[in-house]
């Protein structure tokens, strides 16, 4: 992504800011997944909006109308030892020239410069609750300016939570943002196909992920999430992670995976039988919730609120599971007894984008929110009948069927980016075992 694109990003927050106001963003922390192996490195999505830096150990100081730089960024200096054994560092030099900041400085400076700069503020702009190591470290600057207690000593009159004014930001996307979200879409499209391609029954749910995995990472991307790759009785389990169990013929698997192209991500589902023909039931549970999707996305438009789609889709469910026999009572009283959430306990969708359940307010105020031009959200119909359940007949039972696509909101209808990968249930069962 282009440098002017965080540069429009930082400009239009700073507007928000306002002068006399500071916004404040720390990097992501590195963790460690055990003793001292740390987990893959993942910048922190609000960080990365405005900075575009991947790197941790960084801190971002937005101050619109600061003489000696607007955009002050904090991180790591160069350290040829470390760089030996971790790689290269950007360092203050190449903050400024690669990245964009107006001035930078090394990390462990932090504590000489930003309460100064923080005590020229009238308010400062953070989002706190979010890093608490990165809280603590502030409100004891903040207590040492205040402790201070000498004429001309200033503190911030006032702390505003910054996540409002940013995640409304990144509600909409730019341009640049919905290229990376369809390359992302396109490369889980394909994994989706080569995978379906690939599987036949007698594998195990492991090894369809492998085939996600080889695709994704081919093109130079990694899991946007933990991919959920569940046949037979886990299909049924929404956030099934295992991924050991050995496919068999007549099961249906259910595999939600997606891969992030430059921290934007991609959130697609889909359910085929193992063996590349559905059951009459499973295709009747499947039709069900294709129809939902479709219902789904005919109620998705700019005017229209947040909460269409979901109501369109329980619509058709609550009808299609009252036609094949597994609910009793006319729909209405399906609906409004919520009988129908025994089978589809979740929303039909979220809001997408560089998070997977992405940031942006669902309600303003009391009201659902109304959708608009540039607003990215998943629409995940479904249905799950485990084994065992009570009151359904046997030939239902531990068929779960999830159909996930990712939907852009356009001035004149939508976009459905991932409209690549067939729901068909025809189309399915012609694309599975075709490599295999």
């Amino acid at each position: 992504m282009k440098a002017s694109e965080f540069l429009r990003r930082r400009r239009q927050l700073m507007r928000m800011i306002g002068r006399g106001g500071i916004g404040i963003l720390p990097a992501a922390p590195a963790r460690l997944r055990n003793r001292d192996v740390e987990y893959p490195y993942r910048q922190d999505s609000d960080f990365f909006y405005i900075t575009g830096f991947p790197e941790p150990e960084a801190i971002a100081v937005l101050a619109p109308g600061r003489p000696q730089g607007e955009y002050i960024l904090f991180c790591r200096d160069r350290d040829p030892l470390r760089e030996t054994w971790d790689g290269a560092r950007a360092g203050p030099e190449q903050a400024v020239s690669g990245y964009g900041a107006s001035d930078a400085f090394p990390i462990s400076d932090v504590d000489e410069i930003l309460p100064g700069i923080i005590e020229q503020a009238e308010r400062v702009y953070y989002t706190m609750g979010a890093n608490p190591e990165f809280d603590s470290r502030l409100i004891g600057w903040v207590t040492a300016l205040r402790s201070r207690g000498s004429p001309g000593t200033h503190t911030p009159d006032e702390f505003i939570a910054l996540d409002h004014f940013l995640h409304d930001m990144r509600l909409y996307k730019s341009r640049a943002e919905l290229g990376c979200l369809r390359r992302a879409a396109a490369v889980t499209t394909s994994a989706h196909r080569r995978a379906m391609a690939r599987c036949q029954p007698g594998l195990h749910e492991y090894e369809i992920e492998a085939e996600y995995l080889h695709e994704f990472r081919r093109h130079g991307m990694q899991p946007a999430y933990l991919p959920i790759v569940g046949s037979g009785p886990n299909a049924c389990v929404l956030h099934y992670s295992a991924n050991r169990r050995q496919m068999q013929e007549g099961d249906l698997l259910l595999v939600d995976a997606g891969s992030e192209h430059d921290c934007y991500a991609a959130d697609v589902t889909r359910t085929w039988p193992v063996g590349g023909r559905f059951t009459p039931a499973q295709r009747a549970i499947y039709e069900v919730v294709l129809e939902a999707q479709q219902a789904a996305f005919r109620a998705i438009a700019a005017g229209n609120h947040w909460n269409e789609p979901h109501d369109a889709a329980v619509a058709v469910i609550a009808r299609g599971l009252r036609r094949l026999g597994i609910l009793e009572g006319t729909p209405a009283a399906i609906i409004r007894n919520g009988d129908y959430r025994r089978f589809f306990m979740h929303r039909t969708g979220h809001w997408l984008g560089m998070d997977v359940h992405d940031v942006g307010d669902y309600k303003v105020g009391d009201q659902w929110r109304m959708l608009e031009p540039g607003m990215v959200l998943t629409v995940e119909p479904g249905i799950y009948i485990p084994p065992g359940t009570r009151g359904v007949a046997p030939r239902w039972q531990g068929i779960g069927v999830r159909i996930e696509d990712d939907v852009l909101v356009t001035g004149d209808g939508i976009e459905v980016l991932t409209g690549d990968l067939p729901t068909d249930p025809d189309a399915i069962e012609a694309l599975v075992g075709t490599a295999a």
